[in-house]
């Protein structure tokens, strides 16, 4: 029996889908295959180091350069970005729309990291703004309209995480003790976005982009639930929070078949409890077969949900 009379059979009895089953046998065929994903993460990757490149070399040449050459390139190359784009763009529709060309998306994200850039350094070199963080508010308000103007969700994410930034959310400040506020604030932004997205959704004003709003949001309300549960008074409150946090997440994701929040829901929820039980046992070995046995269950659990979404979707 060759491969593809297996795959044949599996799509007969529903293991695989239509779609696995051409994408698979194409595999097998040594026909092409679409590398599309992997071009356009190098693409982006490549921008962001571009960017980076040239914020690096106005930071090291300064003196030689002097502020007015640093301002003008920089505005230049967003004029020049963001023209190309307002050029080549197809008018504003509230539905998903394709862009227009390969490089445009590539343009649009360039010329938004570059205004950031810009816009720091004009805050760092001549402090036109009171507070350091008015201009993260700024970065939010620009991105948010640019992404929905021209339909990019990398942009949109650089608009939420400006606007995380500006509440002054950050990785490094959920140090554990003492956190409290910074906790409800993560709280607030994450209900803040998901009832943004979910509101815009209902508008039907691109509502694609939910997607975006639920990850980011859901992630950053099992984080803060997550980074109390070293509190020496709150941590088993915090673990209440975070299971049933967790057990939403999994029902809503079961529910409306979208497997990554049945996966946050379960790795949250599993790294939360596995935290308190085995900070209470305190024993290196046991925690060892603890992780060598539920870990392993955990990830054939997944896999298992993950083959069944697979066929149902």
């Amino acid at each position: 029996m060759t491969t593809l009379d297996r795959l044949d059979g599996w799509q007969a009895v529903g293991v695989i889908s239509p779609a696995q089953h051409q994408v698979l046998s194409a595999i097998v065929r040594k026909e092409r295959c679409s590398v599309y994903l992997e071009l356009s993460a190098l693409l982006y990757l490549g921008v962001l180091l571009f960017a980076g490149g040239v914020g690096w070399t106005f930071r090291e040449y300064v003196d030689n350069l002097g502020d007015g050459a640093i301002i003008t390139a920089l505005t230049l190359m967003v004029a020049a970005a963001f023209y190309y784009c307002f050029a080549t763009a197809e008018p504003y529709d509230s539905d998903e729309t394709e862009s227009p060309n390969m490089a445009f998306d590539y343009v649009l994200y360039l010329g938004c990291l570059l205004l950031s850039a810009e816009v720091a350094y004009l805050q760092y070199r001549f402090e036109i703004f009171r507070s350091w963080h008015h201009h993260l508010l700024i970065g939010t308000v620009v991105f948010g309209l640019l992404a929905y103007r021209f339909d990019n969700r990398f942009v949109l994410s650089m608009a939420l995480s400006s606007l995380a930034a500006w509440l002054g959310l950050r990785i490094d400040d959920f140090t554990g003790t003492s956190s409290d506020a910074l906790r409800v604030t993560a709280l607030f932004y994450g209900a803040l976005i998901i009832g943004i997205g979910t509101l815009l959704h209902r508008e039907n004003i691109k509502a694609h982009f939910l997607e975006v709003y639920l990850h980011l949001g859901a992630n950053v309300i099992l984080m803060a639930a997550a980074s109390g549960l070293g509190e020496p008074s709150m941590g088993l409150a915090y673990l209440a929070a975070l299971v049933a946090l967790s057990a939403a997440a999994i029902m809503l994701g079961v529910r409306f078949r979208r497997f990554a929040f049945v996966a946050y829901g379960i790795l949250y929820g599993y790294g939360g409890i596995s935290y308190k039980l085995l900070a209470a046992v305190g024993e290196p070995l046991v925690a060892l077969w603890y992780f060598v046995f539920t870990g392993t269950f955990v990830i054939g659990l997944l896999v298992v949900l993950a083959r069944r979404f697979g066929r149902d979707e």
